[in-house]
Parts: structure tokens; sequence; C-alpha cells
């Protein structure tokens, strides 16, 4: 008794504990989320307020409005391509490291000019304002080469794989169609006229046929072949189509000596006993 209520407490407290890590991770992420979306509406309307300070204040004021725009701009289209090549292709994880290091040095420079936005001193705004398009440049300048890079290599690997792929679906697509030879075969013998198309084996045998017939008919000029006394025996030509049907030559046989036999002339007859009567 004592060990089941041991077990059902041990299966409560898990229970427990595994209720609190998940409620925990939601709120976590959650608050992630929110966070998340924060951070894109506050990055939202202070993008929407620089393009209108770049519009409705001229001069100065303008300028740095607009060089915090193409600074804000070029940085977080680096950053979103370098993070979603680094899951695809490790070796862009030098080219994150490379961008954090130009981030810190970018987030100071806005941080700069978002101070000096609030200055009242225009002369010596101006005064700074080329140092600061010259920083602001050179920056969007590194970034730029970062995120190009990332493109054309993706770009490189995409056009790869479609070649590689190309070649696959020409070599499936000819193993797919295999009659084709065969087509193109009996199209050709088809193509060929019907005199070309006779085989030589019927030319020999009408050649030969042809030279038997001249060679069994009697020249009209030479003398007639003596025929022999008596017939010779010839076996049959297995190599004839006819060869079944021709008879074997008799076979040569001893005679039975028990067989009677005419007698000779000069063989005296035998003579019968004289009867006693």
């Amino acid at each position: 008794m004592d060990i089941a209520i041991l077990i059902i407490a041990l299966l409560f407290v898990a229970f427990v504990a595994l209720g609190a890590y998940a409620t925990v991770k939601a709120v976590g992420a959650a608050k992630r989320g929110v966070d998340r979306t924060v951070a894109q509406a506050r990055r939202a309307v202070e993008d929407t307020t620089l393009r209108a300070r770049q519009i409705a204040q001229p001069g100065p004021q303008g300028q740095l409005a607009e060089l915090r725009l193409s600074l804000r701009t070029s940085m977080r289209a680096t950053q979103d391509v370098l993070r979603a090549g680094r899951h695809e292709d490790a070796s862009l994880a030098e080219a994150q490291g490379l961008f954090e290091r130009l981030s810190t040095h970018g987030r100071e420079l806005d941080d700069e000019l978002r101070r000096l936005e609030r200055e009242p001193d225009r002369t010596s705004l101006a005064a700074r304002l080329p140092d600061l398009r010259e920083r602001t440049h050179q920056i969007i300048g590194h970034a730029d080469s970062l995120r190009w890079a990332a493109q054309d290599r993706a770009q490189r690997f995409a056009d790869d794989d479609l070649s590689t792929l190309g070649t696959q679906i020409d070599i499936e697509t000819g193993a797919l169609r295999h009659w084709k030879p065969a087509t193109s075969a009996a199209a050709s013998a088809a193509a060929t006229p019907s005199g070309a198309s006779a085989s030589p084996g019927a030319s020999e045998s009408s050649s030969a046929s042809g030279s038997a017939s001249r060679s069994g008919s009697p020249s009209a000029s030479g003398p007639a072949p003596a025929s022999p006394s008596s017939p010779t025996p010839t076996w049959p030509d297995v190599s004839q189509p006819g060869a079944a049907s021709q008879e074997p030559p008799p076979a040569i046989t001893a005679r039975d000596p028990r067989e009677q036999r005419a007698p000779y002339p000069w063989e005296k007859a035998a003579r019968r006993p004289e009867s006693t009567t």
C-alpha cells in the first residue's frame, strides 16, 4: 500500500513539473512573439517617420533622415539574407560573424545620427554632414558586398543543381523512351527500296539454281556422257529440305545357305533308290 502511494505521489510530482516546464516554454515563446511584433511595429513607425521627415524637412535634418533610412534598410536586408542562408550553407557563418562586427559600427552611427537630429545648431551640423555621409556610405557598401556575395553564392548553387537535375531528367527520359531506336530502325527499313532489300542468300540460291540447270542440260556441240553400267549408290543429303523423303540405298546381304539354288550343268543328279518290289 505504501509503495502504491509513493508511486502515485511521484507521478503527481512528475506531471506538475512537466506542466510547469510546458507553461514556462509557452510563456517564453509568447513573450518572444510579442517582443518581435513590438520591434517590427516600432521599426515600421521609425521608418515611416524618417521618410516623412526626409520629405517634410529640407536641409541638414532631412539629409540626416535620408542617411539613417539608407543605413537601416541596407543593414536589415543583409541581415535577412545571411540569416536565411546560414541554415542551408554552413560557410556563411564567417560572413555572419563579420556582419555582426559591422552591425556594431552601424548601430553606433545610427545612434549618433539620431542624436544629431535634435541638434539646434544647423551650421555645425552641416559641417559634419560630409564625414557622416562618408561613414554611412562605407558601412552600406560593406553590407551590400556581403549581401550580394551571399546572393550570388546561392544563385550559383541553384544553377548547378538545376543543371545536374536537367542532365538526370534527360537520362531518365531517354530510358523511358527505350523504344525510340527500334522505331527508327523500322522506319529506315521501310524507307529502303524493294529492289535493294533483296537478301544476298536469295541471289546466291538463284545463281546456284541457274548454274545447276545450265550444267544439267547437255551441250549441243559436246558428246553425251556415257551412262554407267550399274547405278552408284548415293547417301541422302541431310542439308536439303527433302532429305527425309529420299530412300536409302539397298543393303548388301549374304545369301541364305538353306535357300535352294538352281543346279549347275556339270553337277550329277542324285540317283533314286531302286524299289524291291
